[in-house]
């Protein structure tokens, strides 16, 4: 490699990428990221097509790894939102760019999005980032 190279450690990646790269996890954080705190259900009205269980599931892994933060109140009905914890934040600013470089992509060169979208213009899937 060039005497200019950087080099990183990149050990502490061997857990978070198995989670990270899961097919909704970057979204869930982004969904949690725009509202602040999140309700199970209001993360799924955000994400078209995710399964309770997936969504279940990831928001438990994103718990371990430290990335979201859940909250019980102790009220009936049973309420329980969720949030991102520091460590969160800092991954979802790193991962806005990214969501914004995928959307601005032409599906190479077709101009076209390949799936049938319900939320946007002409059926365009939308995601928010705030």
């Amino acid at each position: 490699m060039p005497e200019d190279s950087e080099y990183l450690c990149i050990c502490r990646l061997d857990g978070i990428i198995n989670i990270i790269s899961k097919k909704w996890a970057l979204l869930i954080i982004n969904s949690i990221g725009n509202r602040g705190r999140a309700r199970f259900k209001q993360i799924e009205g955000d994400l078209e097509g995710i399964s309770p269980k997936t969504l279940a599931d990831t928001l438990k892994d994103l718990q371990n790894e430290q990335l979201i933060g859940r909250e019980s109140f102790n009220e009936i009905p049973p309420r329980v939102e969720y949030y991102l914890t520091d460590e969160g934040k800092s991954l979802r600013c790193a991962i806005v760019p990214l969501l914004k470089w995928a959307a601005s992509r032409d599906n190479h060169g077709s101009g076209k999005c390949p799936y049938p979208c319900k939320n946007g213009p002409n059926g365009a899937k939308r995601i928010t980032l705030k």
